[in-house]
């Protein structure tokens, strides 16, 4: 009965816990403003859970290499036609996105967030573009009290 009772609470903390684990929010990592960055691509990940773009930009006439994250790869072909060869190495590109608030050279492509290609073709564009950033409390949208 006591061997039930364990193996119960280990397959019932595993079920709760991976759900959790599987998802997560941004954690207040990223400023809530985009930025603008345009270099060279040197990768593009498809990969799960996050595809993401390796790129070279030159800052202050030096190279620094950055990464931005999309959405999974699934995303990326289902609702924009994405394959590995869709940023070939050495495609100058432009992305708008979040920065980490480290300053690290990171961004967060997933929300209100922007990529064209050089000669100015778009390819990704979040359907929250172009909007201002949510305003409140660590980046929280304000939200007004209901009447009393």
């Amino acid at each position: 009965m006591r061997r039930n009772v364990i193996a119960f609470l280990v397959f019932t903390v595993a079920a709760i816990a991976a759900p959790v684990r599987a998802h997560h929010g941004d954690a207040d990592r990223y400023n809530p403003e985009v930025i603008t960055v345009t270099g060279t691509v040197v990768e593009l990940q498809m990969v799960s859970p996050h595809a993401r773009i390796v790129l070279d930009v030159i800052e202050d006439g030096k190279t620094v290499r950055w990464q931005a994250e999309l959405g999974g790869p699934q995303q990326l072909i289902k609702e924009f036609g994405w394959t590995p060869a869709t940023l070939p190495k050495g495609t100058t590109i432009t992305l708008i996105g979040r920065r980490l608030k480290s300053g690290a050279p990171y961004l967060n492509l997933t929300e209100r967030a922007n990529i064209v290609r050089e000669g100015g073709k778009e390819i990704y564009r979040t359907a929250n573009f172009g909007e201002p950033a949510p305003k409140g409390p660590k980046g929280t949208l304000a939200v007004t009290p209901p009447p009393n």
